[in-house]
């Protein structure tokens, strides 16, 4: 398996309460096996830049002994750097040069690159993230950008794929990108099956909206739930806004509306993000035709899917077909 050595760089300082979750979700995901969805799966280590055993502070009076000092990030296949203490945020004091310059080395060697929230500062402070767009959680955006003219935020989705690096924005969008890293490293079987088990989506659009006034819900409203697990189920098949509208017993614009307030998605681009999402996965597990792969999914033509791919993925179906079959 490619990509299986996971690292979990710590910087020193007591983190918020609410980034405990960002730990729980690098562990539920990496840090878990899962023998009857990968084996071997991911080997998680955790490193405090403190050193090997050193207390690290969690919140909540709780603390943890990391096995790996910063000599653990060495050779590893990713790094994920969670949330920077606050005072490192709101530069009350920098972020740890230990810190910086193992990250930076860790970077140099190849290893893929993971932010979550504001860990982006570290990796902006380590110069990973130079001439590249990056998302971080939208309150952080303005001075991640002024302390960091060389990076370009765009703090209006969730996580960003750059490649060997990636960045996300706040909490759930923590579990958006580790689902989206399995998703690249293991296919979409197994992220659906572990987001399954997780009882979570098993895949939202990276480019999905943050909203300032109301956080990204996990699933739509209950209102509209089944009109959009019964589209889901019948994706081959044409749909418009005025045949969910009705369904869901709405005006077009209502449907509209509500929509794009729960998802951050038009109807028509969330029809669109999910035939995609179902052609990426028949193209991963099938040997289907392109052809057939775009009537599967409601893009109707071979042609018309390649265009859409081209436009979002930035590849055809045929190229991204081959790098799964590299795996």
């Amino acid at each position: 398996m490619r990509n299986r050595t996971v690292a979990l760089a710590l910087a020193p300082g007591a983190l918020h309460p609410w980034d405990l979750y960002e730990l729980g979700v690098v562990a539920a995901v990496f840090g878990t096996p899962q023998p009857d969805l990968a084996d071997p799966w991911y080997d998680l280590r955790v490193c405090a830049i403190g050193g090997a055993g050193a207390e690290q502070p969690i919140g909540f009076g709780t603390v943890i002994r990391p096995e790996y000092g910063p000599e653990g990030l060495v050779g590893v296949d990713t790094v994920i750097v969670p949330s920077v203490s606050h005072e490192c945020v709101g530069a009350e004091r920098p972020v740890p040069e230990e810190l910086v310059r193992a990250l930076a080395a860790a970077h140099a060697r190849g290893a893929r690159m993971v932010a979550l929230c504001d860990g982006v500062f570290a990796l902006a402070a380590a110069g990973v993230l130079d001439d590249r767009r990056v998302t971080v959680h939208w309150e952080h955006a303005e001075l991640l950008a002024r302390r960091h003219p060389l990076v370009r935020v765009d703090d209006s989705v969730l996580y960003v794929d750059d490649g060997d690096v990636l960045t996300s924005a706040g909490m759930t969008a923590a579990v958006d990108v580790c689902l989206h890293l399995v998703r690249r490293d293991l296919g979409a079987v197994v992220a659906n099956k572990l987001a399954r088990r997780m009882v979570v989506p098993p895949h939202r659009s990276g480019g999905q909206a943050q909203f300032v006034e109301l956080a990204v819900p996990e699933r739509p409203a209950d209102d509209l739930g089944p009109v959009l697990q019964w589209a889901l189920a019948h994706l081959g098949e044409p749909l418009t806004v005025e045949m969910l509208a009705a369904r869901a017993a709405m005006s077009p614009r209502t449907f509209h509306r509500r929509l794009l307030k729960s998802t951050g998605s038009t109807p028509m681009r969330w029809l669109l993000n999910q035939r995609l999402a179902h052609a990426r996965m028949l193209l991963e597990t099938s040997a289907l035709p392109v052809e057939r792969v775009a009537g599967l999914c409601g893009l109707g033509t071979a042609t018309n899917l390649r265009r859409h791919f081209a436009a979002v993925l930035g590849v055809s179906p045929a190229q991204y077909r081959r790098t799964f079959e590299q795996h």
